[in-house]
């Protein structure tokens, strides 16, 4: 062995694939560059997995080859395999929340002749991201007599589209520009702007009618979908960036949409599983929601629903569905925590440590252990398992890079690792980097997307 070869020498994805990877990887950037583009909910992204499956030949009531959903915002589909399920399972999980605007319970009203929905931000984000741009409402509002109405407004181009008006420049001195960034844009003043014409009604019944231009609001939103102002507040819509995924780049290197943490991973997740055939371990693909917010909620890697699929492969597998069995099943299952990672910003450089952090275009990004400061509220992946994952992507030619993110005072963040971890299964941080993370604008490298989807496709079926 050569002294050179001593030393770690990553290099660029780009120069290291073949002429039909890099065919390969252009299918699936325009594959998903679509996805992206239609999928903007967590219901909409189990809606989109189902019929993919569907399609697969995977049904809800199968043993061999199914699927279960809970909620409409949690998903797992399996594949059983040769070997017992007590020698543990392959799992790839992936988190199809994103941060967003929610409308308030009440969030209706009319100001100065125009009318506005309030809103409440979900997940960490830049407030003043949010405003002066084109936005769209979508999702659903569960009425009363047990109906589900699906809302998308701003999508189609014949659509208009929402905003959120910001201050210009000549008055925004002392209320904008004398303050901090995070307090330059109250989150009270996230309202969406979304309508300016008067209800026409009789002369005579003008001067009865308040708030004119709300009603005819109300009057569009009922004459179209049949709902009233009393239906949002079983509703669940989001304010969310209006427009399609695009190519980024003179070159067309990069992706760039919305939702991209974490929907990266969960369109490469199952992009890979839908791949999987006749796997010795028994795979599982899981996409679960509330990870942006601590991962509270039913259908969060913090609820119990996950312990019924599993229960459910044992009985299927014809195994006792006791305690036992199950610890013996899960204490030999390796996990994927697929989630995305910080890629260094050269214009940031300060808060990147440049030895250890994940550069866009080479590869998948490891992280072995994530949380914040002295490695608070974070797992840590053990060596043995690490070594054994990147001893398959060498053997498979995976492109990786193991990564941290960021420097040790600098922050930091979570996923759902910690989780999985609590029941004793070995689990690691698997994901592309991105750049402007937690903007409606992010940006992957199209050479990482498909070092993922290579990546999970491995561990599945290595």
């Amino acid at each position: 062995m050569q002294v050179k070869e001593l030393s770690y020498q990553p290099k660029h994805v780009w120069e290291r694939l073949e002429l039909t990877e890099i065919e390969k990887l252009e299918l699936i950037s325009k594959e998903y560059i679509e996805f992206l583009s239609a999928v903007k909910t967590e219901r909409e992204c189990v809606e989109f997995a189902g019929m993919r499956l569907r399609k697969k030949g995977f049904k809800k009531d199968s043993v061999e080859r199914g699927f279960f959903t809970y909620r409409n915002k949690f998903l797992a589909a399996w594949i059983m395999g040769k070997k017992s399920i007590t020698e543990g399972l392959k799992i790839v999980v992936s988190h199809i929340d994103t941060p967003r605007l929610d409308l308030k319970l009440h969030p209706l009203f009319e100001d100065t002749e125009l009318a506005f929905l309030k809103t409440h931000y979900y997940g960490g984000i830049k407030k003043y991201h949010w405003v002066a741009m084109p936005l769209a409402l979508r999702g659903i509002v569960a009425k009363k007599d047990g109906n589900i109405v699906k809302i998308v407004i701003g999508e189609d181009p014949s659509d208009p589209v929402l905003t959120i008006c910001d201050l210009l420049p000549h008055l925004a001195r002392k209320v904008q520009g004398e303050k901090k960034l995070s307090e330059a844009i109250p989150g009270e003043k996230l309202n969406v702007l979304v309508g300016g014409i008067p209800l026409v009604a009789p002369e005579e019944e003008k001067e009865k009618l308040k708030d004119r231009i709300k009603l005819n609001v109300l009057k569009i939103l009922y004459d179209r979908y049949g709902i009233k102002e009393e239906d949002f507040v079983s509703a669940e819509l989001y304010l969310v960036p209006a427009g399609k995924a695009r190519e980024v780049g003179i070159d067309r290197a990069f992706i760039g949409g919305y939702g991209q943490d974490d929907r990266i991973c969960a369109f490469t997740s199952l992009k890979a599983f839908l791949e999987v055939k006749e796997p010795d371990t028994t795979c599982l693909l899981v996409f679960m929601d509330r990870e942006e917010i601590g991962s509270e909620g039913n259908t969060s890697a913090k609820s119990r629903v996950l312990e019924k699929v599993i229960y459910d492969l044992i009985k299927g597998a014809g195994l006792p569905p006791n305690p036992d069995v199950f610890f013996e099943v899960i204490s030999n299952t390796k996990v994927l925590s697929a989630d995305v990672t910080a890629g260094i910003d050269p214009n940031y450089v300060e808060v990147h440590d440049k030895l250890n952090d994940a550069k866009l275009g080479y590869g998948v990004a490891v992280s072995r252990y994530t949380g914040h400061g002295g490695k608070y509220m974070a797992n840590e992946a053990h060596a043995e398992f690490l070594a054994w994952l990147l001893g398959l992507w060498d053997k498979n030619k995976v492109a990786y890079q193991v990564v941290s993110m960021g420097k040790v005072d600098e922050g930091g963040g979570g996923t759902v690792a910690k989780f999985f971890a609590s029941y004793g299964m070995d689990v690691v941080d698997v994901g592309p980097p991105l750049l402007s993370m937690h903007s409606p604008f992010e940006v992957c490298h199209k050479v990482d997307l498909y070092s993922t989807y290579k990546a999970f496709k491995t561990f599945y079926q290595g």
